[in-house]
């Protein structure tokens, strides 16, 4: 008996024998292994490498030159916050000299810049080069004009160089001393217009169900999924508001330019018989209809300005410094905040209103009702400026924000709510409650609505041969996208965005001192400019973010008073790498100017059309989103 036991305790120990196929996966995988070691372990070395030669070397130290132009070579859109970037990705792009496709700049940054130059005695004059100017939105504009208007009262000239303007580009170079442009260059302004890809057909061909609930006339949110044009209600309302914007854009620039706004050439008639008087030399025609005071090429150009400030120390060009570099030059690395002091604080509410924690660039209903609640339990912060650019979306995450908003008003805090470009649907939702409402004469906003939508795949999956089948305990189990959507369904959704309509309503109406009535009839999903909203009650004033901070300081009573900016805060991990790749960027300069092709507008313009499913994850299904609120 013991002899048997030893035998079978020393075949339990014994080692298996793998198979061949076993042995040599097993090699396969340990060389991998070994080989993603050596790899990241390289990579790291090579990343600490370039940051010490990157800390290490005077190249990263910029020195703002005296008697030099500071260049506004702002390039991508112009937006109230930026998206959320990786900063590995970052960093290879720069690395790669990798052009992003749509690369963004601050607002912020730009006023700071314009302002810090006015009182620099080392610039002598602003040189707008606006080539890398993408969208923005006019409220934007106006506020960059005016920015630019108190530049010149130091007696600073500034003069606009470009190959071509865009309609967007040459707002800005109005407000300029002098505009030149070049002999074979490009000025034509179209106005403003709306127009949007539509795709019923396209989802019949896909047999794919479209399921539309909403209450409002003008709510056209929805329409490029159930239409293959636009209603003939939207385009009576966009028409409306664009005109507004399009009037106000005329008048700023003719006042700009010194003529009237017949100078406009809005009928192609007019137009071509201008640019045949000019034999068909675009630049000519501008010259002569007064849109620019010279045409000088890129070489005369810099000869000009060599003539103004001197030639710069390697004697190549003209004595400058970029955008980029005079905002590193002056831009101080630790902001000084006074402990001591009352606040003022700025919560920044920019993009689609999403459920949940979202990233910079994105308004969460929990990320931002966050942001809100720092606020609100911070003692120092006496008053709240709720900064506001969005065109709603989720009406579940845009309530849980408006929660938060009463909540700190509750405590005894002052609201204000600062409309940027957009604010409107959602973006109205959580700007009604504030104590007092400020928006931009071209501030896009109202469109008071809601409405429901999904789509379901029982046809689609048909047609591969795919069905659905089964039973529930009741009348309702079971619903889902593979299945038609019932009757009794479409009823509980359709009441469900009755009650949202009326929940809408009632708070504008409660927060606005107007009536149930007064309110239905400026609704209805209808858009409005900031200058026609004030006209209707649906705003305060009309001003910029720093009327706004004036006003939430006067509301609270404050003699003195620091401005906070309150944001969401980055990991340890991505501060790391975004100082670490900061520095390391240094040794990779990135191009100044992003040009897109017609083929990269394409699809960009298809992506955003159809990336707004992606965006739709209310926990109900119910939206409060103006997607006719962008402007082509």
């Amino acid at each position: 008996m013991p002899d048997i036991m030893t035998e079978q305790t020393s075949l339990a120990n014994a080692p298996v024998k793998q198979s061949a196929l076993k042995r040599v996966t097993l090699k396969i995988f340990s060389g991998l292994n070994t080989f993603r070691k050596i790899t990241i372990n390289i990579l790291f070395f090579i990343i600490l490498l370039l940051f010490i030669v990157a800390i290490t070397s005077d190249e990263g130290e910029v020195i703002v030159p005296n008697n030099s132009a500071l260049v506004l070579n702002i390039s991508g859109d112009i937006v109230e916050q930026k998206r959320s970037v990786d900063p590995m990705d970052a960093f290879i792009n720069e690395a790669l000299k990798e052009q992003q496709k749509n690369p963004e700049v601050l607002l912020s940054d730009i006023l700071n810049v314009i302002e810090r130059a006015k009182n620099d005695s080392r610039i002598e004059m602003m040189v707008l080069n606006l080539q890398g100017v993408n969208r923005s939105g006019l409220s934007k504009l106006q506020d960059i004009a005016k920015a630019l208007e108190e530049f010149k009262t130091s007696g600073k000239r500034i003069i606009a160089v470009g190959d071509q303007y865009s309609q967007d580009q040459y707002y800005l170079a109005s407000s300029a001393d002098e505009v030149w442009l070049n002999p074979r260059g490009w000025l034509l302004l179209d106005g403003y217009g709306r127009y949007q890809l539509y795709f019923k057909s396209a989802l019949e061909k896909l047999s794919i169900s479209q399921h539309v609930f909403r209450v409002g006339t003008y709510k056209s949110a929805i329409e490029p999924y159930i239409r293959d044009d636009m209603s003939a209600a939207a385009k009576d309302a966009n028409k409306l508001w664009l005109t507004d914007l399009w009037s106000q854009y005329k008048n700023d620039v003719a006042d700009n330019r010194g003529f009237t706004i017949d100078n406009f050439d809005e009928n192609a008639d007019v137009l071509v018989a201008k640019l045949e008087k000019a034999n068909g030399n675009v630049a000519q025609y501008a010259l002569e209809n007064k849109w620019v005071d010279a045409l000088k090429n890129r070489q005369e150009i810099k000869n000009s300005l060599i003539d103004l400030v001197g030639t710069n120390a390697e004697g190549d060009s003209y004595n400058h410094i970029s955008f980029s570099n005079y905002l590193k030059a002056t831009q101080p690395i630790f902001p000084i905040i006074n402990p001591n002091t009352d606040k003022v604080a700025v919560i920044v509410a920019k993009g689609t209103i999403l459920d949940g924690n979202q990233k910079a660039g994105t308004i969460g209903g929990d990320s931002t009702v966050s942001l809100l609640r720092k606020a609100r339990l911070n003692n120092k912060v006496k008053a709240v400026v709720l900064r506001v650019d969005s065109p709603g979306g989720s009406a579940y995450a845009s309530e849980i924000i408006r929660q938060e908003i009463e909540l700190i008003k509750q405590a005894g805090k002052p609201v204000v709510a600062s409309m940027g470009t957009y604010a409107a649907s959602g973006g109205y939702w959580i700007s009604a409650p504030a104590d007092k409402i400020i928006a931009s004469p071209s501030t896009i906003t109202g469109s008071i609505g809601i409405y429901g939508f999904f789509m379901t795949f029982e046809n689609s999956l048909s047609r591969l041969g795919v069905h659905t089948d089964g039973v529930g305990t009741t009348d309702i189990a079971g619903f889902g996208v593979t299945r038609p959507l019932t009757d009794g369904m479409a009823k509980i959704f359709q009441l469900n965005i009755n009650r949202g309509y009326q929940d809408f309503i009632s708070l504008v109406a409660d927060n606005r001192n107007m009536t149930l009535e007064q309110v239905d009839n400026i609704a209805q999903g209808r858009v409005w400019s900031g200058l026609k909203a004030k006209e209707l009650g649906l705003v305060d004033e009309l001003g910029d973010l720093a009327m706004a901070i004036d006003v939430a300081a006067e509301l609270a009573e404050l003699k003195t008073f620091d401005t906070l900016l309150i944001e969401k805060e980055k990991s340890a991990k991505d501060l790391f790498l975004q100082g670490l790749m900061g520095q390391a960027t240094i040794l990779f300069p990135s191009s100044e100017t992003v040009n897109l092709s017609n083929t990269d507008k394409l699809f960009i313009q298809l992506k955003a059309e159809l990336s707004h499913l992606n965006l739709l994850n209310d926990p109900q299904g119910v939206y409060t989103l103006c997607m006719a609120c962008e402007i082509n």
